[in-house]
């Protein structure tokens, strides 16, 4: 039997090069083949002999080469390949995704303005690809200030987090988060975010009866939704963080200092509606830890 690949999609950016070293990573812990991609439209058939002052891909070979000595340092023995794609790289990517146990790529820091008016490759493929697709921020990264509230736990350090929406079955998206963090060795951390209705707000502020029968039956629907999975991965320590806020502020909030944080998508949408939901959404452009997106029905 084949081992499984991992592929990045490499385009010289430094953000693709801190992606293609998460994936290195990922790829040498789980035994599995590292697949370096790069997609070009103007890549030219060419015989095998001919002469480097001649070749019209060797940019595109540069940046294939410059990535793979980078890995060849920290993983000397990991299993790599090199694909050179005469295509668009959004297709190009898709295709990947479907061949692949994941999909890496790097996303870059945007302004909060530009968060949600600037769509890109990366977005359009996290929207639209049958299997998880992780992105990896390039450079320094600097955690978010924590959220002033009290009520928000720290949480373990490192963990991996996962969003839980409860709001319908998400199977890939907690066995992709389980499996994660047992080949890591490393606590999970499942979050809900339930916002408080109207009726728990009172002239003089929240209602401490409403919240709390309100907090206790998110818990409990939460500890339901995960029983089978801890019982499939025993081995590893399970959090439940259930945050009287919006879904989208609950993981941005608690996403910092994680090793990875993974969010779901459904992949049936309604017309017209975004590919990727507000919480993914929110995840992808203000969370500067990996984030994995997992299409899931």
């Amino acid at each position: 039997m084949e081992p499984e690949s991992i592929t990045v999609g490499l385009d010289g950016s430094p953000e693709s090069r801190a992606a293609a070293q998460w994936a290195a990573d990922e790829a040498d812990r789980r035994h599995a083949v590292l697949r370096l991609l790069h997609a070009w439209i103007l890549l030219a058939a060419e015989a095998p002999d001919t002469p480097p002052e001649r070749d019209q891909n060797a940019g595109a070979r540069q940046i294939v080469r410059q990535v793979l000595d980078e890995v060849r340092e920290r993983h000397p023995r990991l299993q790599i390949t090199e694909d050179l794609v005469g295509s668009e790289a959004e297709p190009a990517l898709l295709r990947a995704a479907g061949e692949s146990r994941m999909l890496v790529l790097g996303s870059r820091a945007l302004a909060a303005w530009e968060s949600y008016v600037l769509g890109d490759v990366s977005l359009d493929v996290v929207g639209r690809a049958e299997g998880p697709v992780v992105l990896v921020r390039g450079g320094e990264r600097a955690e978010p200030p924590r959220a002033e509230s009290a009520d928000i736990p720290e949480g373990p350090v490192p963990r991996i987090v996962v969003g839980v929406s409860l709001n319908g079955p998400c199977e890939p998206l907690l066995a992709f988060a389980f499996d994660a963090a047992a080949s890591r060795g490393l606590p999970l951390q499942a979050v809900h975010g339930r916002p408080l209705p109207v009726h728990a707000y009172a002239p003089w502020g929240v209602d401490p009866d409403v919240a709390e029968d309100i907090a206790k039956e998110a818990d409990g629907e939460l500890r339901d939704a995960i029983r089978p999975w801890r019982e499939r991965f025993p081995d590893v320590p399970v959090e439940l963080t259930v945050l009287p806020e919006s879904p989208t502020r609950a993981i941005v909030q608690t996403a910092p200092r994680a090793e990875l944080l993974a969010v779901g998508r459904r992949r049936h949408h309604p017309f017209l509606a975004p590919r990727v939901g507000p919480v993914a959404h929110a995840a992808i452009h203000h969370v500067t830890c990996p984030v994995a997106v997992v299409p899931h029905d």
